[in-house]
């Protein structure tokens, strides 16, 4: 009896506080305060708290994804190529800067030079073939089949251990000239028509 007299005050306050709460927080995205411009970034909080849900969102998800036996090096070539046709604009890569048009975008994307160093293979499987909601990360899984995916994360495996001069040489040489085309284009822009 004494622990419910203890707790009724605060299971009463639970109970009220949790409408106010949800009003308060519809009132704030129907008033159109937050500003969702691009121009601008996130806030601290914003940004640590998108960040930090990605990251566990991915974990979680990935957890149960494992990596081929065997990678081979043309199907690192073919991942560095599917890397140079739809990934470098906006991630960039060793010797090679990101497109100008890429700080327009919130949040901008990370370079790619560390990423095997903070996920594991499956974990960029993941990220590939699923994207990332509201940071302009497509999902490639629909314009890729599992096996180009995972040709994409050799790469990014093998060419943590390159310099940048073999990116830029590669791109000098053309490599991926003789297989541009098996790789998927990017798709026209989807305009509605009046």
């Amino acid at each position: 009896m004494r622990l419910w007299t203890a707790a009724k005050p605060i299971i009463i306050a639970a109970c009220a506080g949790l409408p106010l709460a949800a009003l308060a927080a519809f009132l704030f995205v129907k008033s159109g305060v937050y500003d969702v411009g691009a121009a601008k970034r996130h806030t601290k909080f914003t940004e640590w708290l998108t960040h930090e849900t990605m990251i566990h969102s991915v974990r979680r998800h990935a957890a149960r994804i494992a990596p081929p036996p065997y990678t081979s090096a043309d199907e690192v070539v073919t991942g560095y190529c599917a890397y140079e046709t739809h990934c470098v604009a906006c991630h960039g890569a060793a010797g090679v800067a990101r497109e100008p048009w890429v700080s327009g975008l919130e949040p901008q994307p990370p370079y790619l030079l560390d990423a095997t160093q903070q996920f594991t293979p499956g974990e960029l499987f993941w990220i590939v073939k699923n994207g990332i909601k509201m940071t302009g990360m497509p999902a490639w899984g629909s314009a890729m089949s599992d096996r180009e995916v995972w040709n994409v994360v050799a790469w990014l495996e093998a060419g943590r251990n390159f310099s940048p001069q073999t990116f830029l040489q590669w791109r000098a040489e053309r490599r991926c000239a003789a297989t541009s085309e098996t790789l998927p284009a990017p798709g026209p822009l989807s305009i509605p028509r009046p």
